[in-house]
């Protein structure tokens, strides 16, 4: 029954959104506003199917309803409810339903949002989006369905993936990565209707910019929790390790970063328009191609699943975007002309644009040594090993660049400056980042990158800091507000540079963490009885026994560990193994003992009962906790840039007339791009 109805739906599912896709893009290309409400019904189908279809299976999972080929696949009794909640994305075909399901909801609510806005691109827009969608149901419904039948039913399952229950970051980490993937399907439907319409007024950049953001953002997400989730599960002593699966979250994430800084550019300055909506259907191209490397097995990853037949699917389906990119960038894009020019090298434009040129480069070179050992094997029959080395050697400088671009484009004006306003600028954020440097020498610490790191970091902080605070010194003085008022009030003006600040800030707190990290790491192993000590830095470590314990769904095994920090406080940690029922090898949990300065960071390698011993590996990791720390610092920074102006613009942006809005639409967005 349930996989019936489940299947049922799946298939309304993809009716929806080929009726839609079809008529949106047929109506708008011949300007029928009639065909405006045939694409909403099946905005609101597709999106009601995708939801019941999960529901479905989520009922299917919950009552253990074995008969349903994907519940025998990853369900089991014993597994905790929690769990096999979050099992519908634990294997392929779960994971591609519930891709459906955010599909289905982001297409929904850019069509609820903008119903009564846009009328001339919201056809072709919203028929963009569901000829993407069809692809996902059609994939949902043949090489990726989840609902064959089981004969003869199975009494019981193996459970998820042992990896993927083994700590509560799985819960969040894998929708907030989907979340940032699909998201991006709505900038791309948004760019499409642009250059079909092959014109770019601002009213429409708004909406192009805001949902980007909101994607950007999910992506930013997922990709740190990724990270926090690899330090605390897998018990490497690392958290980012160039993985082909890794690097195709963070792929979109660089070309989706270069065009915010892009659409700066095209609001302030009228230019970059080919080049922006370039980066917008390259990121969705990248999100595509990210999740054929995860999904296809073609890589050998923790992150991937195993061999399946949707490969060549995505195949054809990366064929048909790059195709369909290139056509309409090469057919309309004479249309998007510059009305202007870059008039100086010391200007913010030229900084963006040169910071777009070098998230471009680091795109291609991530790109490059991910897919190498893949060509090789196709052409050469050899398969060769792209690893951390290459990538370090080729992203850090790029990375190191970026960093320093984050200082210098808020620092130049737009236009054109002298050289003297940019020394009166440029000298108290550069000495501020040379006694940054000064004093991490005097505290004794050396490396080229990570000092240069430390350096930038003062002197983009610096920088930031008083962009932040201008405005609220100038209302103060001005209006005689009070700080509060005056911080309010400034943020609320100018909502998108204030927030983009906040975000550099996040940003910054990811640069030195992960150079600190990196670079002054100390790490210790050894095998101790006991009673013994091991020391690692300026901690002991002392093994004081064994435990063991049973859960509903494993047993493990812990050590108890009493550590006494450099300054005499003592406090107890338990790293241990966890054994689940069909797996034969434990894993590991380590655990770790987090202060704002370091991480003592503690894994359980083996141990012996019968002799009372047990084999450490352990590590001090310098401020690696900040990495997980700018997440509230880049939600932050990002809703208050995404928070909706006032009633009165919004309503004017609706009204826009056909040929784009005037000049003046874009003014307080310009005002406040940063």
């Amino acid at each position: 029954m349930n996989a019936t109805l489940g299947y049922g739906m799946v298939l309304g599912g993809l009716a929806f959104a080929s009726f839609g896709a079809l008529v949106g893009l047929v109506g708008g290309m011949r300007r029928n506003d009639s065909a405006f409400r045939w694409v909403m019904g099946c905005v609101f189908g597709f999106f009601a199917c995708m939801l019941g279809a999960n529901l479905v299976m989520e009922f299917a999972l919950l009552t253990n309803d074995f008969s349903v080929q994907y519940v025998a696949q990853v369900g089991s009794r014993a597994t905790p409810t929690v769990f096999k909640i979050v099992s519908l994305w634990s294997a392929l075909e779960g994971s591609i339903l519930f891709w459906g399901l955010i599909m289905g909801t982001y297409v929904f609510a850019f069509a609820l949002v903008h119903r009564n806005e846009h009328k001339r691109y919201m056809s072709l827009a919203l028929g963009t989006m569901l000829a993407v969608g069809v692809f996902f149901s059609f994939l949902i419904a043949g090489p990726a369905n989840p609902f064959h039948t089981m004969s003869p039913v199975p009494m019981d399952g193996p459970g998820p993936n042992a990896l993927l229950q083994n700590h509560y970051l799985m819960i969040i980490h894998p929708p907030m990565l989907y979340l940032g993937y699909v998201g991006m399907t709505v900038p791309f439907g948004i760019a499409v209707a642009a250059l079909l319409r092959g014109e770019m007024g601002d009213a429409w950049m708004a909406p192009l910019r805001r949902w980007t953001l909101v994607a950007w953002l999910f992506l930013s997400i997922g990709i740190v929790l990724g990270s926090w989730w690899a330090y605390a599960v897998l018990g490497w002593g690392g958290y980012w390790a160039w993985d082909p699966v890794e690097n195709a979250s963070f792929l979109p994430w660089l070309t989706s970063t270069a065009f915010m800084h892009s659409t700066l550019v095209h609001e302030r300055k009228k230019m970059l328009k080919l080049w922006t909506l370039s980066l917008v259907l390259g990121s969705f191209v990248l999100t595509v191609l990210g999740t054929f490397m995860t999904r296809s097995g073609i890589f050998n990853s923790v992150h991937s699943f195993t061999q399946s037949d949707i490969g060549p699917t995505f195949l054809v389906f990366i064929a048909i975007l790059l195709f369909v990119s290139i056509a309409l960038l090469a057919t309309r894009g004479h249309l998007l002309v510059a009305e202007s020019s870059i008039k100086s090298a010391l200007s913010r434009e030229t900084t963006i644009l040169v910071n777009n040129l070098v998230f471009v480069a680091i795109t291609f070179t991530v790109l490059l040594g991910t897919l190498y050992p893949l060509i090789s094997e196709a052409v050469r029959g050899v398969r060769v090993s792209v690893g951390e080395p290459y990538f370090n050697k080729m992203a850090v400088p790029g990375g190191i660049m970026v960093l320093f671009l984050m200082g210098v484009g808020p620092m130049l004006p737009w236009g054109s400056s002298d050289a003297k306003t940019v020394r009166e600028r440029f000298w108290i954020p550069a000495a501020v980042g040379v006694a940054v440097v000064a004093a991490c020498l005097v505290g004794g610490l050396r490396g080229f990158y990570p000092l240069l790191t430390f350096g930038l970091a003062g002197f983009v902080t610096v920088i930031t800091l008083r962009e932040l605070a201008l405005p609220v010194k100038v209302r103060m003085s001005e209006r005689k507000e009070g700080f509060v008022t005056a911080l309010v009030g400034s943020a609320t003006k100018a909502r998108r540079r204030f927030g983009g600040y906040i975000v550099h800030l996040g940003i910054v707190m990811i640069f030195v963490a992960v150079g600190a990290s990196h670079a002054y790491v100390t790490h210790t192993s050894g095998t101790v009885r006991q009673g013994e000590s091991l020391k690692v830095g300026e901690y002991q470590v002392k093994f004081l026994g064994l435990a063991s314990g049973q859960e509903p769904h494993r047993t493990y095994v812990a050590t108890r560990v009493e550590v006494t920090a450099p300054n005499g406080s003592v406090s107890e940690l338990a790293p241990r193994m966890n054994y689940y029922e069909r797996m034969t090898d434990p894993i590991g949990t380590p655990a770790v003992r987090t202060t704002a300065k370091e991480d003592l960071y503690l894994s359980l390698m083996a141990f012996s009962q019968e002799r009372g011993t047990a084999s450490f590996n352990a590590w001090v990791f310098p401020l690696v906790g900040w990495i997980w720390w700018s997440i509230p610092v880049l939600v932050l920074g990002t809703l208050i840039a995404l928070w909706p102006a006032r009633r009165s613009r919004a309503v004017a942006d609706a009204k826009t007339p056909e040929a784009g809005a005037p000049p003046s639409a874009g003014d307080e967005m310009n005002r406040g791009a940063a």
